[in-house]
């Protein structure tokens, strides 16, 4: 937060559910705001004074995620890969296998979607996160303390996907980024096997990787940046993730040490990182860490963040740590979870206050 700002002035009492309804009855989004001509934010998306002042007490680090060319010796991959996912929970990864030409088309088609006519894009506008496209702002709008600044077009790949009802104007794009995304996803996950000591295929025998959804995100700039917040600080609750983002501007920030850590884009490169569920099923030897998207002036910024989830319509199917990495020394922290109820705790609770691995330690 910048320094000499009364947030208290700012963020004053009102009729919030009043407003989230009429903001969401609009179905235009953060960007039909911007549209209309917006000066002010307006209070949905001012963040509570308590939380504009903890700005302060975080520090800014200058130190930057490792970067992995995964065209390399495969040994030296798989430790930094380790090494990454053990300390970071982040990295980056460039000599990926997915063409520049499939990526660039990956962010304009997201940018074709968000700004065409909105009355197209109403369409698709939903709160129903069975519906496998759905177009929205802020999924957990009315369980959340601040609303996000961004729109997101959800896309679920699982084996009920439909290429036609995709949107026509990013129907090609996704199409193929898609196949390439869910190869690299087996990829990485090989590496994460070995860096646990496991066979190559041991992650993918799990269905780590079955199916994946694509949230794809668009941030336009904001007028009031300091006093709002992209995508709040959460952690991933899926597998794996992989982050495609436009380079127009740096947003993406993970918490280390007290510290956010600006992820600033590299040419070529996507953003992977781990998620709750391979914390859990790797006994905390991997790590999930929370992470956020700040808001910006300049915009809009594009993301696309491709979730490998496993089977989340399997509700019986229940993960846990896996045994080949328990030992006496090495006890299990994590209880096994059925993924029912971890897909519905998510739901049913607003992001900033999720916390998976929470509900799934030994001995709480």
């Amino acid at each position: 937060m910048a320094q000499g700002i009364d947030s208290s002035a700012v963020y004053q009492q009102y009729d919030r559910m009043e407003m989230l309804k009429a903001f969401d009855d609009t179905k235009a989004g953060v960007k039909g705001l911007c549209d209309s001509g917006l000066f002010q934010l307006p209070q949905i998306f001012v963040r509570p004074p308590e939380e504009l002042a903890s700005e302060l007490k975080h520090k800014k680090g200058q130190v930057q995620v490792p970067v992995i060319d995964l065209s390399g010796r495969r040994r030296e991959i798989v430790e930094q890969v380790r090494s990454a996912a053990e300390t970071w929970g982040f990295f980056q990864v460039v000599s990926h296998g997915i063409p520049q030409s499939v990526c660039d088309g990956m962010i304009d088609g997201v940018r074709r979607f968000h700004e065409q006519d909105v009355d197209e894009k109403k369409k698709y506008y939903s709160r129903d996160t069975t519906k496998s496209v759905r177009y929205h702002s802020s999924y957990d709008l009315f369980m959340s303390k601040t609303a996000t600044w961004k729109d997101t077009l959800t896309i679920s790949c699982d084996s009920s996907y439909d290429r036609d009802e995709l949107p026509s104007v990013c129907r090609d794009s996704t199409v193929e980024y898609s196949k390439h995304v869910e190869i690299l996803g087996n990829i990485l996950l090989g590496l994460l096997s070995e860096a646990l000591g496991l066979n190559t295929d041991f992650l993918g025998k799990m269905e780590c990787s079955k199916g994946h959804r694509l949230h794809c995100h668009y941030y336009p700039a904001c007028p009031e940046p300091q006093l709002a917040i992209g995508t709040c600080k959460h952690s991933d609750a899926g597998f794996l993730t992989i982050l495609l983002q436009n380079q127009l501007v740096c947003s993406l920030q993970v918490l280390c040490e007290g510290q956010w850590i600006d992820i600033q884009p590299v040419e070529g490169a996507l953003v992977v990182n781990i998620g709750d569920l391979l914390q859990l099923v790797s006994n905390g030897k991997l790590r999930s860490n929370e992470h956020r998207a700040i808001a910006n002036r300049i915009g809009p910024r594009i993301s696309v963040a491709c979730f490998f989830s496993g089977p989340i319509d399997n509700t019986s199917k229940i993960y846990g740590p896996i045994e080949e990495l328990i030992t006496k020394q090495n006890p299990a922290v994590y209880k096994g979870v059925a993924m029912g109820d971890y897909v519905m705790n998510f739901l049913t609770t607003g992001t900033e206050d999720y916390r998976a691995l929470d509900y799934y330690k030994i001995g709480l």
